[in-house]
């Protein structure tokens, strides 16, 4: 069993390895986070943003309807139309209709929210670096597979 843990929450042992690599996995991923939301923050968008802009950034100039994005997002979000109305009003996205059905309205991300996307990826980046750090290539192949197979189940 591991040390680090053990340390960090002040635990001497668990109920199996499956408890202690769940506490871990919710460690890691708040540690994850909250760097991302930093990163974030300094830009004044909220991760959540975020991710509707790198999602309307690999389909620009075309843009998407709102259940495409929602589909497309590493976290679901409460209240995408609210999320992507701000970022309307910021200008990082536009709205207009669709060609198909007029009912359907496309979300695209305008030249500002590409440049914010892309002002905000050194720090980003900076995120990666340290799980380089910490992690071989190879290391960080085995940890995306094994979580793959963990969340793969509901897909």
């Amino acid at each position: 069993m591991g040390e680090i843990i053990k340390k960090r929450l002040k635990q001497q042992s668990f109920d199996s390895p499956e408890h202690e690599a769940m506490l871990n996995i919710i460690i890691v991923s708040f540690w994850l986070r909250s760097k991302i939301d930093s990163a974030c923050k300094e830009f004044d968008i909220t991760v959540s943003q975020y991710n509707v802009l790198r999602i309307l950034k690999g389909k620009y100039p075309d843009g998407y309807p709102r259940c495409d994005i929602i589909s497309r997002m590493l976290e679901p979000a409460p209240d995408v139309t609210r999320l992507i109305d701000k970022l309307v009003v910021s200008r990082l996205v536009e709205r207009f209709s669709s060609n198909e059905d007029r009912r359907h309205s496309i979300s695209r991300i305008t030249k500002k929210g590409i440049e914010l996307v892309d002002s905000l990826k050194p720090k980003l980046e900076e995120v990666e670096n340290l799980l380089s750090k910490q992690l071989t290539k190879q290391e960080s192949k085995k940890l995306s597979e094994l979580c793959e197979k963990i969340y793969g189940v509901d897909l």
